[in-house]
Parts: C-alpha cells; structure tokens; sequence
C-alpha cells in the first residue's frame, strides 16, 4: 500500500448509525501541490442499480477506472458486495495496469462498509467510520469523536467530519456532497 499511502487531495468519509451509511466527500480537484483545478467535482457516487455507494481518492483516471471494475464486478456477482470487492481485489493483483492504479474507494451497502486500494487490498472497518484521502485521518477522528460523545445521525456526523477535514487539509474543500443508503 505504499503507493496508495502517498494519495494527495480529497477527502472521502463513510459513517454507519442508526440503521444508515453514509459517504461523503469534498469537490476540489488539484494539479500538483500549488493549483486547485476544480472545486465542485462529484466523487461520491450511487451504483448497482442504488444498492450501493462509492467515493473515490486519488488519480481520477485511475479513481474511474476503479469504480469502472467495481460496477463490472457487482454486476457479475449479482450485486453481492463483499464477493465482488474481493474478486475484484483478485483482478486488481493479477493485471498488470490494475495492480498499479494510484487510487482509493470507499465502497458500502446495507451490510458492510469496505476500502479498496488500487494495489489489490480490500479492508472491512473495525468500527463505524472509514476514511481516504489526504484528511482521511482529521475525518475519521473527529467522526469517532462525533459517534461517542453526541447522538448525531450518520449523515450529520459525515458533514460535520468533512468540515473539520476541510479547516485542516489544504487538499479538501468544504463542498461536500453524500450519498446514503437506509436499511
């Protein structure tokens, strides 16, 4: 996962409470360490057919080609989650181009929350958050602290860890989109 650890910019946040998840991620795209490209682009996604939800990180080409091979995958496995992560994580290792991709996904459904790296790794969170990007870390510690300390639902804990993500990261902005799924 060396590679993937060094992914600049954005900031994804999944949060599970109260029979909901959540992803949310910031809009900025940026070009190198000095220019912000974009502020408004859309990485928090729904796919197979609602069933689940995606945010990305990393290289956008690489982030989409990710997210490309994840809808294939579900599609195959008939929407199983868990199935299709691992496969695809299986595809990411033996292909050559795949097992190189410069990105990082959140990906749940109504059973289970997982991250896949573009190196081939697929991890299940031990607790209620997940977090990638360059304020990966600020999210999910004030997540957590959310979680523990206020009866905040899932939607209000990711935008209110995505805002503290934005103060602190210069490669997150504070245009948070989200996507949730009830169960």
């Amino acid at each position: 996962m060396d590679d993937v650890s060094k992914i600049r910019g954005t900031t994804i946040v999944s949060v599970r409470r109260y029979n909901k998840v959540v992803i949310a991620g910031d809009g900025q795209v940026t070009f190198g360490d000095k220019v912000v490209m974009k502020n408004t682009t859309r990485k928090v996604h729904r796919i197979c057919k609602g069933k689940v939800i995606a945010g990305f990180a990393g290289v956008s080409a690489d982030a989409l080609a990710l997210l490309e091979r994840l809808e294939g995958t579900l599609e195959k496995y008939s929407g199983q989650l868990t199935r299709a992560c691992v496969e695809l994580t299986k595809d990411c290792r033996m292909d050559k181009y795949m097992r190189k991709l410069e990105a990082m996904m959140i990906v749940a459904d109504a059973n289970s929350s997982m991250i896949i790296t573009g190196t081939g790794d697929v991890l299940e969170s031990d607790d209620q958050v997940l977090a990638i990007g360059s304020g990966g870390t600020f999210a999910t510690a004030a997540a957590r602290a959310l979680l523990e300390n206020t009866d905040f639902g899932a939607e209000d804990i990711a935008k209110k860890a995505m805002k503290i993500a934005s103060d602190l990261c210069i490669y997150t902005n504070n245009n948070i989109t989200s996507e949730s799924i009830e169960y």
